[in-house]
């Protein structure tokens, strides 16, 4: 199976039960529809399209990462940002990361590889995945992101976001 929405109902959380619960919480989104996006390359053939002149939008890249004691992470960064692992590893305190399986994404953020986004943290919360955040999201208007499944994009304002992770009671710890 792939990470598209053909194959939603087989998520914990399908991408359709996510955009339902983002509706009653009142958060307001823009969904856009295109081809399975599988790299950050991929996505900017397409994200373009999205973009709103003048919104300040945050175009993201997520790694699912383990460290050696077996706690699980999702970091998310600016999609153009250079990751050193290593580095990471040692400014978060936690030494060193290496990314999670696919069988582990699933099973800890209920989504497939291709489609990891901080939407995933509505299931991550419950299995105590660490969500590590770039502060220039701090900056953004929007920021896009998938629901659960790569062929999806959803455009969400920056204090909807937080309001999101609030609503989940993730907490959100700021990468320099």
């Amino acid at each position: 199976m792939d990470a598209s929405s053909a194959f939603q109902d087989t998520l914990p959380l399908s991408s359709d039960g996510l955009l339902a619960q983002l509706d009653a919480w009142g958060l307001t989104y823009r969904l856009h529809t295109h081809i399975p996006l599988r790299t950050v390359e991929d996505a900017k053939g397409v994200e373009d399209q999205f973009l709103v002149p003048g919104e300040r939008t945050l175009r993201l890249k997520n790694l699912y990462l383990r460290d050696k004691k077996k706690r699980n992470y999702l970091v998310t960064l600016e999609q153009s940002r250079d990751i050193d692992l290593k580095a990471l590893g040692a400014e978060l305190g936690v030494g060193s990361l290496s990314f999670g399986s696919a069988d582990r994404l699933l099973q800890n953020l209920g989504i497939r590889p291709g489609a990891v986004s901080p939407l995933a943290m509505i299931n991550g919360v419950q299995n105590d995945v660490r969500f590590y955040m770039d502060a220039a999201a701090q900056q953004a208007d929007v920021i896009n992101m998938h629901p659960l499944v790569n062929d999806r994009t959803v455009a969400i304002s920056r204090a909807d976001l937080m309001a999101f992770f609030d609503r989940i009671t993730c907490a959100v710890n700021w990468l320099p």
